[in-house]
């Protein structure tokens, strides 16, 4: 019994990769980019405006736009083949992320394009929408409102104890609320004290009167975030 196969001329050019792009939908794909890069460009606006830190990053800003295409691009690709999901999720464990995050609201919209991008990629269009408004509305009203209500750390070098009453009662008056977070004692016999401030508006003109004070050394006021503001 012969059992040799054939091999016609049409089996020579037939192609796995053609019959792939054949079962691929443009218009489909298309459209996820597109919302993609529409919700990456409103996770831009909304990064843009409730930005609070020391230094915008524009380059950062600008990669939460190419993070939420890239990952929709990825999710379309794994999600038409078995062997290529394992690949991949196999490639994205060895990559290393060296880029520091000094910010946790910058790794909230980090999670944000990542999520939008997978959402896109699997074609949950009016989910991504819908979240998208969600987030951006309670990330304008809520980074904008404690941003409005940010405590300061007031350090002031001095060389006399008699000073810590009248500096007390100074803090007292130009604040809201004030504790008292350290007190250190140099070997040269100068001490240092740091108190946690809240501003009862955004006027700072009371630390000339506090350097002015007889044995006061310097004062320096500082957001937690490390933003000098006098």
């Amino acid at each position: 019994m012969d059992t040799t196969t054939n091999t016609t001329f049409t089996d020579i050019f037939k192609s796995s990769f053609l019959e792939k792009t054949g079962s691929f939908s443009i218009v489909d794909s298309l459209i996820g980019l597109l919302v993609a890069f529409a919700v990456g460009l409103f996770i831009y606006v909304i990064y843009k405006k409730t930005f609070s830190g020391v230094m915008y990053s524009h380059s950062f800003n600008i990669s939460l736009i190419v993070m939420t295409i890239a990952t929709a691009l990825i999710i379309m690709g794994i999600s038409t083949n078995i062997v290529l999901s394992l690949g991949m999720v196999g490639a994205l464990s060895i990559v290393r992320f060296r880029t520091p995050i000094k910010d946790p609201i910058d790794l909230i919209f980090i999670f944000w394009a990542v999520a939008s991008g997978i959402l896109c990629g699997a074609g949950l269009i009016p989910l991504v929408i819908i979240g998208a408004i969600l987030i951006g509305l309670v990330l304008l009203f809520f980074v904008n409102r404690l941003t409005l209500e940010n405590p300061y750390l007031l350090v002031v070098k001095y060389n006399d104890a008699a000073v810590e009453k009248p500096l007390a009662h100074m803090v007292s008056m130009q604040s809201k609320k004030h504790t008292v977070k350290s007190k250190s004692v140099s070997v040269d016999g100068s001490l240092e004290m740091t108190y946690e401030i809240r501003l009862k508006d955004t006027n700072t003109d009371f630390m000339q009167q506090i350097t002015n004070m007889d044995g006061v050394k310097s004062a320096i006021m500082l957001s937690y975030d490390g933003n000098f503001t006098a």
